[in-house]
């Protein structure tokens, strides 16, 4: 096994990995975009999430070029930057989260930019003060860690890097070095949302990444049913839906992008299908 240089991660988000372990599952793993539509629609949907049996909410920071993301995505963060979002309002989001849910981990995900203009030092002071535990940042590399990751390490946040399809064994452990929390496998090659991934190929990435590390693998982008979380979920330790709940948000928005009154709920109702086909996966296979 290749061993951390740093430990980091949050007893919070360990202990979620280790609650769903024990009780012989998978832990679902929600993605929206902070301030999609708007500030109390993100949170209140973020709240009815976790009570929905979401493990993990991640939490993406709205920003003016993501380029990993697909539609779906890109659309939900111009929305949120239209209303006022930005790094600042995510951490105030995190700090009312953290005021009736203090066992939700909370994962920021996006990229560097914003963090570099809000300042490193700062924003890993006021990230971990609001209540953040871990960090995915999609675009900076491991030749980059001192950049960030180990600082955020250093300041107890978790670092969660991305493998791929394409991260082959060589890569695999700088990848996986200064990896804490858990590690998020990319299903398929390309942007957000895209094609299903297949199970069997899911499979064998998981099985590949576990031979260099016991960190949890959580399989995310292209999950989109209920059905295809739980065939993911059967083979690795979690699974992330974000495009599928930012769809069901985009269809119950009127002309003028704001929530109409049913959206929350309609997005809360998928999220619990979502968070029992995941349950079932592992619970059904052990």
């Amino acid at each position: 096994m290749s061993a951390s240089a740093i430990v980091g991660g949050t007893a919070r988000l360990d202990a979620r990995f280790a609650a769903c372990k024990a009780e012989g599952r998978s832990a679902f793993v929600s993605f929206i975009m902070a301030g999609d539509p708007d500030q109390q629609t993100s949170l209140d949907i973020a709240l009815g999430l976790a009570q929905g049996g979401a493990d993990v909410i991640e939490l993406g920071m709205p920003f003016t070029d993501p380029m990993g993301d697909g539609p779906a995505i890109q659309a939900a963060g111009l929305r949120a930057l239209a209303t006022g979002g930005s790094l600042k309002s995510t951490l105030e989001m995190v700090r009312k989260f953290r005021a009736s849910d203090t066992d939700t981990p909370i994962i920021l995900m996006g990229y560097y930019n914003p963090i570099h203009y809000y300042g490193v030092d700062s924003f890993l002071k006021d990230a971990k003060a609001s209540g953040v535990d871990g960090l995915i940042i999609v675009d900076l590399p491991p030749e980059e860690d001192s950049e960030l990751c180990l600082p955020a390490l250093e300041a107890g946040l978790s670092f969660i890097r991305l493998a791929t399809p394409t991260t082959d064994d060589k890569r695999l452990p700088a990848v996986l070095a200064n990896t804490s929390g858990f590690v998020y496998y990319v299903s398929i090659a390309g942007i957000t949302g895209a094609a299903a991934p297949k199970a069997d190929a899911v499979e064998q990435a998981v099985a590949r990444i576990k031979r260099h590390t016991d960190l949890p693998v959580v399989v995310g982008f292209g999950i989109r049913t209920p059905e295809q979380a739980e065939a993911i979920a059967s083979c690795a330790d979690g699974a992330v839906v974000g495009s599928a709940l930012i769809a069901v948000l985009e269809k119950n928005l009127d002309d003028q992008d704001r929530a109409k009154p049913e959206l929350v709920d309609e997005v809360l109702a998928l999220g619990r299908d979502l968070a029992e086909g995941v349950h079932r996966a592992r619970a059904s296979v052990k």
